[in-house]
């Protein structure tokens, strides 16, 4: 399982979404979003980046655990389908 950590702003997000596509390349399908406490909209565009390199592998990625703050962004950009299980 990818635990994404604490913060995933503007300023993290090159380093949490090369991090995670190494995880991915790995094999992990499984990405947790509890720890997630900091977030901006560039959350959202690593999510979705993540779920495209998944599916050019051929794999299917399980968010779980999205933040209430993060699910209403993504439901407000109209990006909360592609952030399902």
């Amino acid at each position: 399982m990818l635990a994404l950590q604490t913060d995933l702003t503007h300023d993290t997000a090159g380093e949490v979404l090369a991090q995670a596509i190494d995880r991915i390349d790995a094999g992990e399908t499984h990405v947790d979003c509890a720890g997630l406490t900091r977030f901006d909209s560039s959350a959202l565009a690593v999510l979705l980046a993540l779920r495209r390199h998944a599916g050019r592998r051929g794999l299917t990625l399980a968010f779980t655990n999205l933040p209430t703050g993060l699910a209403s962004l993504a439901l407000v950009y109209g990006v909360d389908h592609l952030l399902s299980s």
